[in-house]
């Protein structure tokens, strides 16, 4: 276990005071404080202070709404459900064991039911106009047809080269499959707009903002909880899905067979309609990681290091590749809602 370093003992004395608390002992998880008090164990977290309002907001929201798989939040003695301590926000929990006793692979199983639950209890329909709805659909369009020009651009370029550098031969070898990704967001995306044109509100849920297991908690009757609300907003569904699918697919190459059944979960629970399903892949299949990486060594002429960003170039790849997976598991899969 690792001592606490930023805050002392005394610093956490000082905050666990507005809960009527006194801290016997003070270890550290990461960014959780845990500490141990003649009342119980709790959790200690720290939170900026301009998140802090709408964290409580959208916990409350949920709460009112019969979600209660969440870790709660104490207020402090004074009925405030944060402390201020020197420039920081921080806010007490009580301290979950977390004790895993099932397979791998059930606590994602488990996390991804109760996200399906989450969503379901907090989905509302928010107005958005035709024309907004039109104005991104076209900026957007606009600069993935751009992006589109600029890879073939560069393709020219490269094989303009009498002598090829790495970079350029591994990007040469990756762009038609690099650009039938880019093709198919964009088919996507035309299918949402088509679907949706006419629409003048869209579904939102209350979204988690960063799901993780190291987010999703067990109590000691091995019921799981969500923790770590810190970004949680509003908006479409899927966006508690996109950023949990990044991160899980950025490996090397794999079938991530469990991912596609952990997502298939959830729709069986919260289904996506038509024009949402369409956004979704569109947004997770559009090859944003490789573009990006080559407008940096495009940009960067002069001061490349070459086996870097060679490395970095087969690093997206492979993540393109698992997603185009994944994509094509689910797109054949996924049922629409009613």
């Amino acid at each position: 276990m690792k001592r606490v370093t930023d805050l002392s003992q005394q610093d956490i004395n000082r905050i666990v005071k507005h809960y009527g608390l006194n801290a016997e002992y003070v270890g550290r998880y990461g960014k959780v404080y845990k500490i141990y008090t003649g009342q119980g164990i709790f959790a200690l977290k720290k939170i900026a202070p301009q998140n802090g309002m709408g964290f409580i907001r959208h916990v409350q929201s949920l709460y009112q709404r019969g979600y209660n798989r969440i870790v709660p939040v104490y207020p402090a003695l004074d009925g405030r459900y944060g402390v201020l301590y020197n420039g920081a926000l921080y806010y007490l929990m009580p301290w979950l064991p977390n004790e895993e006793k099932e397979a791998r692979g059930e606590k994602h199983q488990k996390m991804f039911r109760e996200l399906a639950r989450l969503h379901s209890l907090s989905v509302k329909d928010t107005e958005i106009s035709i024309e907004k709805r039109r104005e991104y659909y076209e900026e957007t369009l606009s600069r993935w047809y751009g992006q589109q020009d600029f890879l073939e651009e560069f393709l020219e370029r490269c094989e303009e080269q009498v002598y090829m550098s790495p970079f350029a031969l591994l990007y040469c070898t990756f762009y038609n499959e690099t650009n039938q990704a880019l093709k198919f967001s964009i088919r996507q995306l035309e299918n949402w707009y088509e679907q949706s044109k006419e629409m003048e509100k869209a579904r939102t849920v209350t979204i988690h903002g960063k799901i993780s297991t190291e987010h999703f908690l067990y109590d000691e009757r091995g019921l799981g909880y969500f923790t770590n609300f810190e970004l949680a907003k509003n908006a479409a569904p899927f966006y508690d899905l996109l950023p949990f699918l990044s991160r899980t697919l950025d490996s090397y190459p794999s079938r991530f067979d469990d991912c596609v059944d952990w997502v298939k979960t959830y729709f069986s629970y919260f289904p996506l309609k038509e024009d949402e399903k369409s956004l979704f892949f569109s947004y997770l299949a559009y090859p944003a990681p490789i573009i990006q990486t080559v407008e940096e060594y495009f940009a960067n002429e002069g001061k490349r290091h070459e086996a870097r960003a060679v490395a970095k170039l087969q690093e997206k790849y492979w993540r393109m590749k698992n997603t185009e997976y994944v994509v094509m598991q689910l797109s054949q899969g996924a049922a629409p809602a009613s």
